[in-house]
């Protein structure tokens, strides 16, 4: 993990060296001090040597004034690296957030996920910057404060020393209860970010159902996990803090008793004593530093971790030869197609069905029968394995092909529509986002939105609000139809398009939906049976299997299941899908 993490360094090399090298001056220039003040008592002092104190004194001043300049340059172009660190971080995660399959996200709140993304890489950049410069500023000021300190009285030096081993002891100890705690804070930090995450979003249904106490007690239970969490983090913190202090303390104790003798038998001068006092603290100084460092490097530790899991994740295989979809034609065939999502349930079983070019396939039967599977399987959003059958189109296997041009050639429609925050001319433009006003204008009219958009004072310059809240159901539906239509794909998948819908708003989206389907081989979910009667074919999904195949006069007189259901819908019109 820390070989990944120094790859990040690498297109700032040349920074980091001007950083570090800064650090190491800075960590110099702090020797100076004890140097001068060991001169000024034993020499300059005691010789009357006005012209040397001032001298020392303006040298003193000037180096401060360097470190001054070196300081702000290592605050500011150190943080700028982490920053950029992030960056680059955020960058490469999202990316590969784009290339992880759906089951990914079927199993990773979005909330927990946008954790990852902000503020656990926010401990990764703080890491990133501080770390290289405590380490080497303390390191330095450590091992040059001990050399010094050998040059002053070696045998204090040591007895001093000899409390290093008993620090070392105490932070191992302490440090891995640390960092399991600072892990489960970080989780649970990311439990309130997808509780958050999730009310807001669903923020009218919780009102329209009146559970705001519900959400809030949900919320709170996430808070008490987090304060909860943050409690053992920050005992463990106190413990390792509290410890490792007391035992820098007892280096001043050493110092005490030890220099305190040693001055009186007459082994160590007034100014070497007062030099060595001032140097030990230099020492010391280095040393709680790195303790308080460990904080800091459990923070950015824990979240670099979270982000390796993610990157880590496998993204969306495609074979190493795939060939690219063109000029397609549209014929789909599933032959012996069968799958599950948990290995110990089937969702499909053995179906076969073949749609030739510009064929409407319907697809009925009760909910949870493997409808929205089979939509889903064909773009390749779930990958099927060898033994589980195979999806063609235009006889071309779908595992032998790229994954983009597969859905590049495939529009879908469904229920529940998702447009991004934006402008509606950033969502229709989202179907091909190089095509002209005028491509995107033929859209909105082919999807009987255009007159509505010239109705509003900014036109297709509208901001619609997160996910079209301020469009209505039947606005946003269009809305992706347009975006399909400027696709222009040459397969159709209409998922449960109208389901949702009014009648009177259903009139005009089934007619777009009718334009939408001229010349496309189209695969459709269909909730109400009324909308499918003119279908080229109906399947029948039940448990996973077709069990009935045929027109709407066909399966009206077998009197099976399909008759069931329709005769059910137009009596007490129940929704079954």
């Amino acid at each position: 993990m820390l070989k990944r993490f120094i790859q990040y360094y690498k297109p700032h090399k040349k920074m980091l060296t001007l950083d570090l090298l800064a650090s190491l001056i800075i960590s110099i220039i702090g020797m100076v001090y004890p140097i001068v003040t060991r001169n000024m008592l034993n020499v300059y002092i005691p010789g009357k040597m006005y012209n040397a104190i001032v001298i020392a004194g303006v040298v003193v001043l000037v180096l401060y004034v360097a470190r001054m300049l070196l300081r702000y340059f290592v605050q500011y172009y150190g943080h700028v690296i982490g920053v950029k660190m992030q960056s680059q971080m955020r960058q490469d995660l999202f990316g590969h957030l784009e290339k992880l399959p759906f089951s990914f996200f079927d199993n990773h709140e979005t909330g927990r996920i946008m954790t990852r993304i902000t503020s656990d890489l926010f401990e990764v950049c703080e890491l990133a910057h501080h770390g290289p410069e405590n380490l080497l500023i303390s390191s330095v000021m450590i091992i040059l404060s001990f050399i010094y300190l050998m040059t002053i009285d070696p045998i204090l030096t040591l007895i001093v020393f000899a409390c290093v081993p008993i620090l070392v002891f105490v932070t191992i100890h302490f440090r891995k209860p640390m960092r399991q705690a600072f892990d489960d804070r970080r989780k649970s930090n990311a439990t309130i970010n997808a509780a958050v995450e999730s009310s807001v979003t669903g923020i009218r249904v919780t009102k329209a159902y009146t559970n705001s106490q519900r959400e809030v007690e949900r919320f709170s239970e996430g808070d008490k996990q987090f304060v909860d969490s943050s409690r053992r983090a920050y005992k463990a913190m106190a413990k390792f803090h509290s410890s490792t202090s007391f035992v820098a303390d007892i280096f001043n104790v050493f110092i005490l008793i030890a220099g305190g003798l040693f001055l009186y038998a007459g082994r160590i001068e007034f100014g070497d004593y007062s030099a060595f006092v001032v140097s030990v603290n230099l020492f010391i100084g280095p040393v709680n530093t790195l303790i308080g460092f460990m904080e800091q490097f459990q923070n950015g530790v824990s979240g670099f971790k979270r982000f390796v899991e993610i990157m880590d994740e496998p993204v969306e295989e495609e074979a190493p030869d795939a060939e690219e979809l063109e000029d397609v034609e549209g014929v789909i065939e599933f032959k012996n197609v069968t799958y599950a999502y948990d290995p110990s349930k089937e969702v499909l079983h053995d179906v076969n069905l073949r749609l030739e070019k510009g064929r409407k396939l319907a697809l009925v039967g009760p909910s949870g029968g493997g409808k929205t599977t089979l939509c889903h399987l064909l773009p390749n959003f779930y990958h099927l394995q060898e033994a589980d059958g195979t999806i063609l189109i235009d006889g071309k296997d779908i595992r032998s092909l790229t994954l983009n041009s597969i859905r590049r050639n495939i529009g879908i429609v469904q229920q529940d529509v998702f447009l991004f925050v934006g402008t509606i001319r950033d969502n229709i433009l989202y179907g091909r986002p190089d095509a002209t006003e005028e491509e995107m204008i033929e859209a909105a009219r082919r999807a009987n939105i255009h007159d509505y958009v010239m109705t509003l004072e900014k036109g297709y310059d509208t901001e619609i609000g997160e996910r079209g809240v301020k469009l209505s159901g039947g606005q946003k539906q269009r809305l992706s139809i347009a975006r399909v239509f400027l696709k222009d794909p040459a397969i159709l998948i209409l998922d449960e398009a109208t389901s949702a819908l009014d009648n009177t708003t259903e009139v005009l989206i089934q007619q777009a939906l009718d334009e939408l389907c001229k010349g496309r081989t189209t695969m459709v979910v269909a909730h109400r049976l009324s909308t499918i009667r003119n279908a080229d074919e109906i399947a029948v999904v039940m448990n996973g299997r077709i069990t009935e195949r045929g027109t709407h006069e066909e399966l009206m007189a077998n009197a099976g299941t399909y008759r069931d259901l329709y005769a059910l819908q137009f009596r007490d019109n129940d929704v079954f899908e």
